[in-house]
């Protein structure tokens, strides 16, 4: 910080010959140059003050605990996906039950709603702020779409595109999108001027966000267990010259929550259509559909008809509770904001983190099963909860009580998510390498090292 001092006053004339002949052009000078030692001493106070200012205000720190654990969540992912197929702890649970990769998706949510609370804390004009978030959550959308919608191929596939009429609408980064534009159009127009002071304030100041929340998870519910499930059917290509395969499920129930009959696939086929939705459904790694299970394999000879029929993981019913949980975490994000205190911070973190916790699991042992598939309110409940520990975790670790230089790879690596999720997760790196090869696409680096076959 720079120190500044009053312009000295001009030195005095000691000559005394010019005194004389001088006199009247000196009193001038003199009359000028007071008039700038004042001007200058006023501009210094005013400096002065500014920096008093400067200094009472709090600076700005980056969250870095919040970096870490977005980090952490990008390891994770990398870490099931390449590793998921040969240990089956890492891999996604086939339908019902809770493996460390099912952690992922809500982690990630939940992170994006903490963030969300800083962006959108006091935007100057509402909107320009619902303008930008928006144009954000379309540009997340077209990239999700470019990267799981089928144009780029899967690994030792140099050919790209996608047929219009096949193309996946869906998937993760899609599903950030929608739970980022909603979660922050809540945090730009629905939180009243209330001054925080303790946690009853606080629920009060955001009592529209929290009721916006209990609402989804009502439409949600009464979706899942009302709507009626018809029989339906689809097809599965064969060769180009013969006809594709035919097959029928029967349904003709409410309140399923089973592969074949349940409202979030019902949804999806009639309002993306059948074609659209992702070709390789997690339940085909079930026993019934799988003689490797829990791995992908050849079907049973008694497997159901349901076994290859398209289901998206990301769809539309399932993403509604993908916003509840993206608003609990920006629940976390208002504690930071308004209370200082580390003590007070964690104390209010993890009152809402334990009843999340047991709510879980008192759901699942009643019989709302946890799914990540279905995104139900139990896997909602559960997940936010474990995000809420690993973060108040991570906060004692990095925040509280200094430990930052053993997770500086993970604050890199959360400060560039996106970038290592598009390179590494989408395939995209790899893709890029294996362009280079010589004289067959089969002899390139990744062949070289032993990671493509």
């Amino acid at each position: 910080m720079r120190n500044y001092e009053a312009i000295k006053s001009f030195e005095e004339n000691e000559n005394d010959e010019d005194l004389e002949i001088g006199n009247q052009e000196q009193e001038q000078e003199h009359e000028h140059e007071q008039e700038q030692i004042s001007d200058s001493t006023t501009t210094t106070t005013k400096l002065k003050n500014k920096i008093v200012v400067d200094e009472q205000q709090p600076k700005s720190h980056r969250l870095l605990s919040l970096d870490v654990f977005r980090g952490l969540t990008v390891a994770l992912m990398i870490l099931v996906d390449d590793a998921g197929g040969l240990i089956p702890a890492l891999n996604h649970s086939p339908w019902n039950g809770l493996t460390i990769a099912d952690f992922v998706m809500p982690f990630f949510l939940f992170i994006v709603g903490v963030s969300l609370a800083f962006t959108y804390k006091k935007p100057s004009c509402k909107v320009d702020a619902t303008r930008k978030s928006i144009l954000r959550a379309l540009k997340l959308l077209a990239l999700g779409i470019f990267l799981q919608g089928g144009y780029v191929h899967r690994v030792n596939d140099l050919s790209f595109g996608v047929d219009l009429k096949q193309i996946r609408w869906m998937g993760i980064l899609q599903r950030i999108a929608v739970a980022y534009l909603i979660t922050a159009l809540c945090e730009i127009w629905l939180k009243r001027e209330d001054i925080v002071n303790c946690g009853s304030t606080l629920l009060r100041k955001y009592r529209y966000q929290w009721a916006l929340a209990l609402f989804l998870s009502v439409i949600y519910l009464c979706l899942l267990y009302g709507m009626y499930v018809p029989d339906w059917e689809y097809e599965v290509p064969t060769e180009p010259s013969k006809a594709p395969l035919i097959f029928s499920v029967k349904c003709g129930v409410r309140g399923d929550t089973g592969p074949a009959c349940n409202v979030v696939g019902m949804i999806d086929r009639s309002l993306l259509g059948i074609q659209h939705l992702y070709r390789r459904p997690i339940y085909a790694r079930m026993p019934e559909c799988s003689i490797n299970s829990p791995d992908y394999g050849p079907l049973p000879p008694d497997a159901p008809s349901w076994c290859q029929a398209p289901f998206d993981p990301e769809g539309l019913l399932s993403s509604v509770m993908a916003i509840v949980t993206c608003l609990i975490g920006l629940h976390y994000g208002h504690i930071i904001l308004h209370f200082k205190d580390h003590r007070i911070r964690i104390i209010y973190w993890m009152i809402p983190t334990s009843c999340l916790v047991a709510s879980g699991l008192i759901l699942d042992l009643f019989g709302m099963h946890v799914n990540k598939v279905l995104y139900s309110l139990s896997y909602t409940c559960l997940t936010a909860g474990a995000a809420g520990i690993l973060f108040v975790g991570i906060y004692l670790m990095v925040d509280v009580c200094g430990y930052s230089r053993m997770t500086l790879i993970l604050e890199w690596m959360g400060m560039h998510a996106l970038m290592i999720y598009v390179l590494a997760a989408c395939n995209i790196f790899p893709i890029f390498i294996q362009g280079f090869y010589w004289g067959s696409p089969h002899n390139n680096i990744l062949k070289l090292i032993g990671v493509a076959t």
